[in-house]
This record gives C-alpha cells, sequence and structure tokens, in this order.
C-alpha cells in the first residue's frame, strides 16, 4: 500500500538474503523483544549511547520512543533513517543512515545493531552494503563515514571489507569511561572502484524531497 503522506514507509532496499523497510508500530514491539534479547555480550559496550542497558520497561519505552522521535523531527537537512533489517521475513536487526544539510555536504553516516543469533553470518556486511547503495547510487551521496570501538573488530572489519579507509582517531565514553575509537571514511570514487552485490532500491523517487537530494548523479 502506497503512503502519499510519508513515502518513506514504501522505501525497500532489497539484496540477496535481505530486505530493509521502514519499521511499522506492530514492528517496532518485535523489534524491541530481538534488541532486549542481546545484541552484545554483557561485558561489551560497543555503541556511543548505552541504550542496551535500561531495564524494562524504560527499555522497551525507550526504544519505540525512539524511532517516533527519528520520524517526527525528521525534516530534509537533518534526518536518520532507521530500517528494520529482514531475513527470510524475520527481522533480525536495524541499520541506520543519516545525515545534516545533506543537499550540500552529500555526506552520510552509518550505524547499525544486530540480534546475537544473527551475528558473524554477514549479515553485517550486506545490510551496511544496502544503505551504501542507497546513499551512493540512489541519493548521490559524495562520502560516508562511520566509527567504532577500537576493541571491536567485527564493526571496524565490516568497514574495511566493504572500502572504507581509516580517517583518524576519536573517543567516547558510553558509560562513563573514555575509550578509543577508530574513524572511517568512503568516498564515492571509493564506492565505484570495485564491484559491488546487487542491491535493488524501491520507492525512493517520492523520497527524494524528503532527504534534501536531487537525481542521483
Amino acid at each position: 500500500m502506497a503512503h502519499p503522506l510519508w513515502p518513506l514507509f514504501d522505501l525497500r532496499l532489497r539484496t540477496e538474503r535481505l530486505t530493509l523497510r521502514l519499521p511499522t508500530d506492530d514492528d517496532l514491539v518485535v523489534l524491541a523483544a530481538l534488541a532486549k534479547s542481546g545484541v552484545h555480550a554483557p561485558d561489551e559496550m560497543p555503541f556511543a549511547s548505552p541504550w542496551t542497558t535500561l531495564p524494562s520497561p524504560a527499555f522497551e519505552r525507550g526504544f519505540v520512543q525512539f524511532h517516533w522521535t527519528q520520524r517526527g523531527a525528521w525534516k530534509p537537512e537533518a534526518w536518520n533513517l532507521e530500517l528494520m533489517v529482514e531475513a527470510d521475513g524475520r527481522p533480525i536487526g536495524s541499520q541506520a543512515l543519516f545525515a545534516r544539510d545533506f543537499a550540500i555536504l552529500r555526506r552520510v553516516g552509518t550505524g547499525s545493531w544486530l540480534g546475537l543469533p544473527y551475528q558473524g553470518q554477514g549479515f553485517g556486511k550486506l545490510m551496511r552494503l544496502a544503505v551504501l547503495a542507497l546513499a551512493f547510487d540512489g541519493l548521490g551521496a559524495e562520502v560516508a563515514e562511520t566509527e567504532a570501538m577500537v576493541d571491536n573488530p567485527r564493526s571496524a572489519g565490516v568497514s574495511r571489507s566493504l572500502g572504507y579507509e581509516e580517517d583518524g582517531v576519536g573517543r567516547l565514553a558510553p558509560l562513563g569511561l573514555a575509550r578509543d575509537t577508530q574513524r572511517f571514511r568512503m568516498t564515492r570514487a571509493g564506492w565505484t572502484a570495485r564491484p559491488r552485490p546487487a542491491v535493488e532500491i524501491e520507492g525512493i523517487e517520492p523520497c527524494l524531497e524528503l532527504f534534501g537530494a536531487g537525481p542521483a548523479p
């Protein structure tokens, strides 16, 4: 069903193994339960904000409020697309693509999480690939950036395998303890320099204005 008032609900990114789409409120219930069941080991914190440490029901309420906030605060000058990732019709995680002043900077960032049962199967790389295809091929991005804790080699490995280059060191303190991060950057030239698995982008045309993007080059 088409959503003329919010066409982002019709946006689909499809790979051979995954489909990425904006979750409905019913989907958020399932996603929250998946996230609460675990997305990292108890002694790890791979995120800039320690959202996974909240107890129930604050965790579940905060989870859905976060997604609602991204919809409600959306504007072409500042947006955060939080997509549900499905494998065989089953939610397995979430992949974000976000930007500020995209019409001018043509720069995006990414973030993601996967349920523990679905890690180590190549899904993390494939879902990042899907949103990079949206950014570079669909929206005309020029730069993609990401960041990972230096003790999170899996995230860094995904970035390197996709062709990102190291771009300096940062610092975050998600639990009040300062930790170094590795920053990564990919340009359009880096994106087009190697063959990529096919990504089908469906329903993008009505969304271009919402992203602050003109027709892709």
